[in-house]
């Protein structure tokens, strides 16, 4: 097995007090391999955003360890954990999220752009980038002139943009169909898998198993089990 990416050690992150509070996470341990995909499955309210918002930086656990790439992110400052996100994390999320008023070569350019790289520059990558996901001569058509699949694509490569080590995702084939959704995780594996790169994607589609090189399953705030694709058919 590859050098470990992602260490979770004993999470544990509530929300509410008193006869309110609510566990969404306990004790989760959880180690994620450079060069992996590894799927988070479990039913609603079971933890699985909860866990993807703290590797993804977004929440911080109350107990707990989690490093990634070595470091501990909770001991990060607020500045610190943006540029350690910035440089190291690429987002697909359920919902597209491309900007309207731009064009998709621009979409894909905005990380690149946000860390200060020249525009002419972050647009050239943008156009290699839209080569690789077989959206050649695409540059100047806007959002909303594209199928779902082709934004999709083009989230993937605003992702990719910047080449992070670690690619999270939520729910990124939730809106498309059958044929458009394994299309994505094709993408996914021959695009954006290398041997030291991380993919992980929290999902209900039981259809897209076949593309994880592990499966976490969550229930009640614990990883319960690890799985195989092959262990699901």
């Amino acid at each position: 097995m590859n050098e470990v990416a992602i260490n979770c050690s004993a999470l544990c992150k509530s929300f509410g007090e008193g006869a309110t509070k609510m566990l969404a996470l306990r004790s989760v341990d959880l180690q994620i391999y450079k060069g992996e995909m590894l799927m988070i499955a479990g039913p609603s309210g079971c933890g699985k955003t909860t866990l993807l918002s703290i590797i993804s930086g977004i929440l911080k656990q109350d107990e707990g360890q989690l490093t990634i790439y070595s470091q501990d992110l909770k001991s990060l400052t607020d500045n610190d954990l943006i540029s350690f996100r910035g440089k190291n994390m690429g987002f697909v999320f359920q919902g597209v999220n491309l900007i309207p008023a731009l064009t998709i070569a621009e979409n894909i350019a905005m990380p690149l752009l946000i860390q200060g790289f020249p525009y002419k520059q972050s647009l050239e990558r943008a156009h290699a980038m839209l080569m690789r996901l077989g959206l050649n001569k695409r540059d100047n058509t806007y959002p909303n002139q594209i199928s779902g699949g082709q934004q999709q694509r083009v989230a993937i490569g605003r992702a990719l943009i910047h080449d992070p080590p670690l690619i999270i995702c939520d729910e990124p084939t939730s809106a498309l169909d059958q044929v458009s959704g394994l299309r994505i995780m094709t993408l996914f594996r021959e695009v954006a898998l290398t041997s030291e790169r991380t993919i992980i994607i929290v999902t209900h589609d039981k259809r897209i198993y076949k593309f994880a090189d592990r499966i976490a399953k969550m229930n009640d705030g614990k990883v319960e089990a690890i799985t195989k694709p092959e262990d699901e058919a």
